[in-house]
């Protein structure tokens, strides 16, 4: 849903612009405010990690508008074993953008965080107001507090100096560009990769851990990029917003679709040795569909569109594609 007051907006910077929200966003940004005013923005052009750097870049392109999608992420295996990394370079993007963005004055600032944050014990359907009743999942529990740090910023930089921030909680996102690569995937872009190399290797069975019936919401990442100008314009609080489907889906039900997608013929064993995880984690909407909000692309139409620029991409190992 992309807006359709087509506003002014000048100097808009998005840190982060070439990762995977970040790619859906940037023609999104570029359609609404024109290429001139929009500027895109990787750690190869700043290490938003250092100060000096920080500070260059603001200097340079002076932001009015500032959308910082930066993050230094991982699979849980990378955030078990290395949770201080995880927790120092995302609590370094919070301490150093939030403030140079106040002291540079920019208009008006968006951080993304993710539902990992929320306590390990939240119920679903999680909303809001439950982020502070307990502690994150503890294997991710360096990323997950850093991103926290965020919440605590926006209010702190408002009150004290006026900064005009907004906190936006994807959920379960996936979508072209994601991160494929077998130790870092999530569900979705794992079940893809692993369906379709047991398809091109002719295997007769794949092997799934649980029994499939832990209950998941997933939110198609072009229709969270596709909200984000409305916040641009419209929201103005430091209150946390969940963007999300709030769709329920079986894991079962995730692995037969895209079985299905993929035209892999063979069966699917469920390892019920394995642990299922979580049984249920969708989060409330209802706060995004107050404003008349909503993430419109069904799974199925999302992971076919997944599917085909995966299959296209594969053997592209030199592109910056995570596979």
């Amino acid at each position: 849903m992309i807006s359709t007051k087509q506003k002014y907006l000048n100097k808009i910077v998005v840190t982060g612009s070439s990762g995977f929200l970040g790619r859906h966003l940037m023609p999104i940004l570029n359609e609404l405010y024109g290429n001139k005013h929009v500027i895109g923005l990787s750690s190869k052009d700043f290490n938003l990690l250092n100060e000096n750097d920080v500070i260059k870049m603001f200097e340079r392109y002076k932001p009015e508008y500032l959308i910082h999608l930066a993050a230094y992420s991982g699979g849980i295996g990378a955030n078990a074993k290395f949770p201080a990394d995880f927790y120092h370079k995302n609590s370094l993007f919070v301490t150093h953008l939030f403030h140079y963005a106040s002291k540079y004055q920019v208009k008006k600032m968006i951080y993304t965080m993710g539902g990992c944050s929320y306590p390990s014990n939240a119920t679903s359907p999680i909303s809001e107001d439950q982020m502070w009743n307990g502690f994150p999942q503890i294997e991710s529990s360096g990323y997950s507090v850093a991103k926290k740090l965020g919440i605590v910023a926006s209010q702190s930089y408002r009150k004290q100096y006026g900064l005009n921030s907004n906190i936006l909680i994807p959920g379960n996102l996936y979508g072209e560009y994601d991160n494929f690569k077998i130790d870092e995937s999530h569900v979705i872009p794992a079940m893809i990769r692993r369906f379709f190399e047991c398809k091109i290797e002719k295997k007769k069975e794949i092997n799934m851990w649980g029994d499939g019936s832990p209950i998941r919401d997933f939110v198609y990442a072009k229709d969270v990029a596709e909200l984000i100008p409305w916040f641009l314009e419209n929201y103005n609080t430091s209150d946390p917003i969940n963007i999300s489907s709030g769709m329920k889906t079986k894991i079962s039900e995730l692995a037969y679709t895209i079985k299905k997608i993929t035209s892999y013929d063979g069966k699917i064993n469920w390892d019920t040795s394995k642990p299922n995880g979580q049984l249920v984690k969708v989060f409330d909407t209802k706060k995004m569909k107050s404003h008349g909000l909503r993430c419109p692309t069904t799974l199925d139409q999302g992971l076919e569109r997944t599917f085909e620029w995966f299959s296209a991409n594969y053997k592209n190992r030199t592109n910056g594609i995570r596979i």
